[in-house]
């Protein structure tokens, strides 16, 4: 592409509406623009380089055998009804009405279609396996868009759903699937973790992510300094290696704790340490009001109660839910006495006289027990802290790592299948659920997190696969008509030996020029100047310090040199 003729701009300053690295930067180089909250425009660099990203992930895929074909983003309400799921995406599903008041949905993933379409050719075991992929525009209603590309309303998507008649079949897509995902992110150049995850919304038997490592991603990541283990926090277990006391039960008793109400405040009072506390925490999910008790020095993990009374939300209560269920005010809740049903976590349980509200303002119980009180779940809900002993191996330890979340995948099992009657027969004529797993990437996630990891003061420093352009020859004064045809040579030939290029014929000054270049991010940089007087150019890497002075008839070789390293 020849600069001065096209559409191409840069901002000079930081955008003051973006607040990460790879937004700032991806609107200041042209790349993207926001046009609402959450809601952007990829602009010719940018989305040069989201097609480059989608044509390795296309690549990869059709290497698997996987189809690609296209859904609608427009999608009658009613599948999402039929298959269970409508409730669960609550408000974030964008939701319309046609002129005949029949309600649509814009499309926040395709499960269902896909298995509406798989319906029109399944009908015998003899008909798997198969795998179906597309690259569709997604819709979700986050209440905070942020991170510029990270967390949006509308976002391009490539899923793909396989399709087997039993769980060893879809052992062996979702192998295929899984390698297609890591040679797809190693080709890019991102630097990721993959993590077991929460099935969340999704369902299914089990859900792993691939995970970009950057300090500003949203998820956590629990990663064994021993072993392999590598887990969301989300779903982090954790692990009981101590003793259960053998203290001599005790009867529980009133205590009078004036104004103290936070752990702190009530192990100063009590001069006791905050693990001989036991705090009572109140949740409310779609379905009841339940109280969850944890180690004073512990927290609770809300997906993990989630999960375990199979709710679909999950919040702390409210005050005024707090009081109407303690009778006290907040800060006074324990288990003792309670009329909802009171979730322990296995921690607690290896306890024997631990300190509990008293379900009245400004008292407390000390010697309460397992025993004082009906517990309906005894489970691992607490999260897992930096320090705590590897779930997996019981030698190591775990430490955090922020990411971003670029991909998952899903083993669905017959959840679909089930709701929406995709059935086949086997060879014995009876009909069973077809199995599927579901697997999905998000390209501009992908995007956002290559620029994350990869830039410095000047601006992107995109690998070479990712790069719009992998050459940018600059000529200094295009005035001039031997800087200027040699320019124009040089663009001709790499273009002919296939390279990507970018000239930069732009009537400005050298300056402006060199720094737009570094801040698009291209590899590798050609100056004309001067020099060509002698037959020579300029070559720079964008990550290299020096400059290396080149004979005309060398800048193929140099090239070529350059990438193959």
């Amino acid at each position: 592409m020849k600069l001065k003729n096209s559409f191409f701009y840069t901002l000079r300053e930081s955008v003051k509406d973006e607040d990460s690295g790879s937004g700032n930067l991806l609107v200041r180089s042209g790349m993207i623009k926001k046009s609402s909250s959450g809601v952007y425009m990829y602009m010719p660099m940018g989305y040069k380089v989201l097609k480059k990203i989608e044509a390795i992930i296309r690549d990869e895929m059709d290497k698997t055998g996987a189809q690609e074909l296209l859904m609608p983003s427009l999608i009658p309400e009613d599948v999402y009804i039929q298959s269970g799921r409508r409730e669960g995406f609550g408000n974030s599903m964008f939701s319309l009405k046609d002129r005949f008041a029949k309600p649509f949905v814009l499309g926040p993933t395709h499960e269902e279609l896909f298995v509406l379409a798989a319906a029109s050719r399944v009908r015998s075991y003899k008909d798997f396996p198969f795998n179906l992929y597309q690259f569709q525009t997604k819709f979700r209603d986050e209440p905070r868009p942020r991170f510029g590309l990270i967390r949006v309303r509308e976002f391009i998507m490539k899923d793909a759903y396989s399709f087997d008649a039993d769980l060893s079949g879809l052992d062996v897509a979702y192998a295929k699937m899984f390698n297609a995902y890591k040679n797809s992110f190693d080709r890019m150049g991102i630097d990721y973790k993959i993590v077991t995850a929460d099935t969340g919304v999704m369902g299914g038997l089990l859900s792993e992510e691939f995970q970009a490592v950057t300090e500003i991603g949203e998820d956590v990541l629990v990663l064994c300094d021993t072993c392999d283990f590598a887990s969301n926090i989300e779903v982090a277990a954790c692990v009981n290696l101590e003793e259960a006391s053998d203290i001599a039960y005790l009867p529980y008793e009133k205590v009078s704790t004036p104004n103290a109400k936070t752990i702190e405040e009530v192990s100063n009072f009590m001069g006791e340490s905050s693990k001989q506390f036991v705090k009572t925490l109140l949740y409310k999910t779609d379905k009841e009001v339940v109280a969850v008790c944890v180690r004073g020095d512990a927290e609770v993990n809300e997906t993990k109660v989630r999960k375990l009374l199979g709710a679909n939300e999950i919040n702390l209560a409210e005050p005024d839910v707090v009081v109407a269920a303690t009778n006290a005010k907040v800060g006074f809740a324990g288990p003792i006495g309670l009329k909802i049903r009171v979730i322990v976590d296995t921690q607690v349980s290896l306890m024997r006289n631990f300190i509990v509200g008293a379900n009245e303002t400004d008292v407390h119980f000390k010697n309460a027990n397992l025993s004082d009180f009906t517990p309906a779940f005894v489970s691992d809900v607490r999260q897992i802290k930096e320090g705590d002993v590897c779930p997996t191996c019981h030698q190591g330890h775990v430490g955090f790592k922020k990411g971003i979340e670029i991909g998952n995948t899903f083993k669905l099992g017959d959840k679909y299948a089930k709701a929406l009657g995709l059935e086949y027969l086997d060879a014995t004529n009876q009909l069973h659920p077809v199995v599927m797993g579901s697997y999905g990437i998000g390209p501009g996630r992908c995007l956002a997190a290559l620029v994350e990891q990869n830039h410095d003061d000047k601006g992107i420093l995109w690998p070479k696969e990712i790069a719009p352009y992998q050459v940018a020859i600059v000529v200094i004064n295009s005035k001039v008509d031997l800087q200027n045809d040699a320019g124009n040579l040089l663009y001709s030939q790499l273009k002919q030996h296939g390279f990507d290029v970018l000239l930069d014929d732009r009537d400005e000054r050298a300056g402006v020029k060199f720094n737009d270049m570094d801040l698009i991010g291209i590899p590798l940089r050609i100056t004309v100047g001067k020099t060509i007087e002698n037959n020579q150019v300029e070559i720079k890497g964008r990550s290299d310090t020096e400059v290396k002075i080149v004979d005309v008839d060398q800048v193929y070789q140099s090239v070529k040199e350059f990438f193959q390293r």
